[in-house]
C-alpha cells in the first residue's frame, strides 16, 4: 500500500471520528441512570420532580433517580459540585436565583445551564372574611384610607409572599405591614384567625381554605390568568396595572455540560409536557406545566433576578 494511500485512509479515519464524536454526548448519552438532585421529601419540589423523572425515563432509556438533599442551600451546593456530564441534574426554582441577593451563599447562578422550565405557581391574593373588600381596587382603596393599620404575614423574609407583597405596596403606594412568620402553615393559621387581613399565598397550601370560605380570593398575581383559577382576575386586570409575579420551577445541569446533553433533556422534557395527562398531574398539585428552551428559561431568569434585586434593594430586605 503506498504512504499516499495509508495517509489518505488515516485522514479519513480521523475524520469519521471527529463526526462520530461531536454527536456522541447526543446521540449516546444516557448509558447509565441519571439522578435529579431537588430538596427535601414531600415538599413541592419533591413531588414535581417525582412527576418530571418517570415521563422522560422511559424516551431516556435509562432509571431517573430522585436524589432529595435538604433546603435548596444543600441541594443546590451539591448540585454546583457534580461533574458537567449530564447524568447529575438539579430541580429548583425561584429561591436559587433570589437567595443569592439575600445573603452570601456557596454557589451562583452561573454555576448552572438552565435545561427547561417545568412548571409555573402562580400566587392568590386572599383576604379575611372580615375585610369588607371583594377586588384589588377595593382593597388599595381600604388600605389607602387606613395607612398602616393593614397587615399582610408571609413566612421568611425573601419569601414569595413576602416579595409579592412588597412588590403590591411599591406599585399602589399604600402603607401595609409586613408580619414574618417561621413558615407557611404559621402565617396561614394566622391569616385564617384574622391576626393579619391579607396574604400572597401559594395555591398548594391555600385553596383548600378558599373552598372552605374560611379565606376570599380576590386575584391572581400571574400576569395571566391561572388555569388553577379560571375565575379569578389577574392583579394587573383588577386595579393594579404593571403587577406580575409568579414562581418558575425548572431542570439545570452543571455549567459546562456539553450542549448535546442539555438539548437532548430538553427535547424529552418538552415533548412530556405537551401532553394533556402531564398537564393534569401538575394541576392536581396546584401548579401549571409549562416547558421552553433552554434560552428561554434563562432569559426568564435573568429578568425575574432583575425584579427581585430592586425589590430586596427598595424594601432593604435581608435575611440575619
Amino acid at each position: 500500500m503506498s504512504n499516499m494511500r495509508v495517509v489518505f485512509l488515516k485522514s479519513l479515519l480521523l475524520v469519521v471520528w471527529a463526526l462520530g464524536g461531536a454527536g456522541a454526548h447526543g446521540q449516546e448519552y444516557p448509558l447509565k441512570p441519571v439522578r435529579i438532585i431537588t430538596t427535601g421529601a414531600g415538599g413541592g419540589n419533591d413531588i414535581q420532580t417525582r412527576l418530571i423523572a418517570p415521563a422522560i425515563s422511559g424516551p431516556l432509556g435509562q432509571q431517573v433517580i430522585v436524589d432529595n438533599r435538604g433546603g435548596t442551600l444543600l441541594s443546590a451546593e451539591a448540585a454546583s459540585k457534580v461533574p458537567a456530564d449530564g447524568y447529575s441534574l438539579l430541580y429548583s426554582g425561584q429561591t436559587l436565583w433570589v437567595l443569592p441577593l439575600l445573603q452570601k451563599v456557596p454557589f451562583d447562578i452561573r454555576d448552572f445551564a438552565p435545561i427547561s422550565k417545568i412548571v409555573r405557581e402562580v400566587h392568590i391574593v386572599t383576604v379575611h372574611p372580615s375585610l369588607p373588600v371583594k377586588s384589588v381596587k377595593d382593597l388599595i382603596a381600604l388600605a389607602r384610607s387606613k395607612p398602616g393599620q393593614l397587615n399582610y404575614g408571609s413566612s421568611v423574609p425573601g419569601s414569595n409572599g413576602h416579595l409579592d407583597g412588597e412588590l403590591f405596596k411599591s406599585l399602589s403606594g399604600v402603607n401595609i405591614v409586613w408580619v414574618p412568620y417561621k413558615g407557611t402553615s404559621q402565617a396561614l393559621t394566622a391569616q385564617i384567625s384574622g391576626e393579619v387581613q391579607l396574604a400572597f399565598s401559594n395555591p398548594s397550601s391555600v385553596l383548600p381554605y378558599i373552598q372552605s370560605r374560611k379565606l376570599r380570593a380576590i386575584a391572581v398575581t400571574s400576569a395571566t390568568p391561572s388555569a388553577l383559577t379560571p375565575d379569578l382576575p389577574t392583579v394587573a386586570a383588577s386595579g393594579l396595572p404593571g403587577y406580575e409575579a409568579e414562581s418558575i420551577n425548572g431542570l439545570f445541569a452543571p455549567a459546562k455540560t456539553p450542549t448535546a446533553i442539555i438539548n437532548r433533556l430538553n427535547q424529552e422534557i418538552v415533548r412530556a409536557l405537551s401532553t394533556t395527562e402531564m398537564k393534569e398531574r401538575f394541576i392536581k398539585v396546584a401548579v401549571e406545566a409549562v416547558s421552553s428552551t433552554p434560552e428561554q428559561f434563562a432569559a426568564a431568569i435573568k429578568s425575574d433576578t432583575t425584579s427581585m434585586a430592586k425589590i430586596i434593594k427598595d424594601a432593604n430586605i435581608k435575611i440575619e
